[in-house]
């Protein structure tokens, strides 16, 4: 059993060691199955699942998969929101021996198309609603199975598709064993943008993501007790931060979790005043909408104990009004894709230092590096380049030898993201060296949201930037220049983005202009751009 050390903490837990077993995340399951069997795993809309029945529904889908030929490696993509399918798909894909490719359900056609030929899944575990959406690409892909899940829709299976509850019938026998290399073997491909404009798959080993879980526990461990917590999760598993932090945290700790598959505030209140979770992760988003309701402490929220958010920066302001409502703490932490995610956050234990992201989670070096030099560490106080080193950190990017080089340097993972640091060791984002919108929780590549304006035929330039949002945090705004006498509206240039992207990527403000600012070899000023509109 591997250990790291503990550092940046405080004295009094200086010394301490993180142990590493040489397990899969499946094992995590297993180990909750084995302790907590009976105890309730999984409550969705009145339903509710222990860990055996849980453990059974997995154990099923891992056979049939081995039976319609599943090899060791290869990739199945769940296109689901939360729901108990989520659940066993995720883990009956690790248990068969096989590699998670999460995939967000608001991809259109385009977008989705380009993550199943990227990672070359041959076969996807999709929301029935969207089976049209796959129906426009499926022959442009390897995609060979389809298994759809209805949640209180007609389950009735068509040509394309096959029934998730008829799928797991057909088991005949437990899955056979297959042997996993944790520090070697892809348990995920999370995709995330690319300064391509290409969605990159972050290769998620199973000890980063094991890793990760037991960070995040070791972190808030004075604050939990195995087999008694209780998460509330309605950030999408299908995003990294609801993976671990959601998910898995909960799996390994044997608590309930609690699924909801959408924010709706008098749903969350409701299901707060009912369930009484004692741990919410969450955005910024959702923290405004439960502050600004007007009753919001009439619904208990003091039993949670754990209220952490990450995904976007946390304003202050936010955080000191929703404390004052609802009497729980929020602690503001920070992860990528390409960490599994945690690498950061406020400590419980500890002083806590708003408008930080706080400190490593356990095992988790870091250092802030001369942005022109990229190795030479800046004075406290100073901005540089984060840069991260720890187990949690990814394998590398799918498919992209150069990408990999580019962001994984001599073991350092360069986050891209401008940041200071004080004596004490706490982080403060301060900018983005990337170009990254945060909205509501999700992150937009402006490539990716340029690439689609570029392709309407009225359109001469385009650059896109985020500008402030009092509720979604950055909302998207695309600048854009017409072709000589072409005509577009705003209203326009939406409803054509509605139609070739995902809604959280579509410009909520379209401003024209007869010229953008450009540099002396011609390329686009991006960041004037954002000083002028925010």
């Amino acid at each position: 059993m591997e250990k790291v050390w503990l550092k940046h903490y405080p004295d009094h837990i200086q010394g301490e060691t993180l142990e590493i077993p040489n397990m899969s995340v499946y094992d995590m399951l297993g180990g909750a199955i084995a302790k907590y069997g009976d105890k309730k795993a999984i409550h969705f809309y009145g339903r509710e699942f222990t860990y055996n029945q849980v453990g059974q529904q997995v154990g099923a889908f891992a056979s049939v998969l081995q039976d319609n030929g599943l090899q060791k490696g290869d990739r199945v993509a769940i296109m689901l929101p939360n729901c108990p399918q989520y659940v066993v798909s995720y883990y009956g894909i690790l248990q068969a021996g096989g590699t998670v490719t999460q995939v967000n359900p608001m991809l259109v056609g385009q977008e989705l198309q380009h993550i199943l030929n990227d990672s070359g899944a041959e076969t996807i575990v999709i929301y029935k609603p969207l089976l049209p959406v796959l129906n426009q690409i499926i022959d442009k892909t390897s995609v060979k199975q389809v298994i759809q899940v209805a949640l209180g829709e007609d389950s009735a299976e068509d040509n394309l598709a096959i029934d998730f509850t008829s799928y797991l019938k057909q088991a005949k026998r437990p899955p056979q064993p297959v042997a996993i290399d944790p520090a070697e073997d892809i348990a995920v491909l999370q995709y995330t943008g690319g300064t391509t404009g290409r969605s990159k798959g972050a290769m998620l080993t199973h000890r980063n993501i094991v890793v990760n879980t037991l960070q995040a526990y070791e972190f808030f461990k004075d604050e939990i007790t195995f087999g008694e917590d209780r998460y509330l999760t309605v950030i999408p598993l299908f995003h990294v931060f609801g993976m671990t932090s959601g998910m898995n945290l909960s799996i390994y700790t044997g608590s309930l979790n609690i699924l909801l598959p959408r924010f709706e505030l008098e749903e969350v209140l409701q299901t707060i005043k009912n369930l009484q979770p004692t741990t919410f992760p969450g955005v910024p988003t959702m923290y405004v909408a439960i502050t600004s309701h007007p009753k919001a402490e009439e619904y208990g929220l003091d039993s949670i104990q754990i209220c952490n958010s990450g995904s976007a920066p946390m304003p202050g302001e936010l955080m000191r009004s929703f404390e004052a409502k609802t009497g729980s703490m929020i602690l503001e932490g920070y992860g990528l894709s390409e960490a599994s995610p945690i690498t950061h956050c406020n400590p419980m234990f500890s002083t806590r230092k708003p408008g930080s992201i706080g400190i490593g989670v356990p095992g988790t070096e870091y250092k802030v590096v001369d942005l022109s030099d990229g190795t030479k560490e800046v004075p406290f106080g100073e901005k540089g380049e984060l840069i991260i080193r720890g187990p949690q950190v990814m394998k590398g990017y799918w498919n992209m030898p150069e990408e990999t080089a580019n962001t994984l340097r001599d073991g350092w993972l360069y986050t891209g993201d401008i940041a200071s640091m004080d004596e004490d060791g706490y982080v403060y984002i301060v900018d983005r060296k990337k170009d990254l919108i945060i909205a509501s929780g999700y992150n937009v590549y402006p490539r990716d949201v340029e690439e689609v304006i570029y392709e309407h035929p009225a359109v001469q330039e385009a650059v896109v930037v985020g500008v402030p949002d009092e509720y979604r945090g950055e909302t998207v705004k695309a600048v854009v220049v017409l072709k000589e006498g072409q005509t577009c509206t705003e209203e326009e240039l939406i409803a054509y983005c509605k139609e070739n992207m995902a809604t959280y990527k579509v410009p909520r403000i379209v401003e024209f202009r007869p010229e953008l600012p450009k540099t002396n070899v011609g390329k686009i000023l991006r960041r004037k751009i954002r000083e002028e509109v925010v």
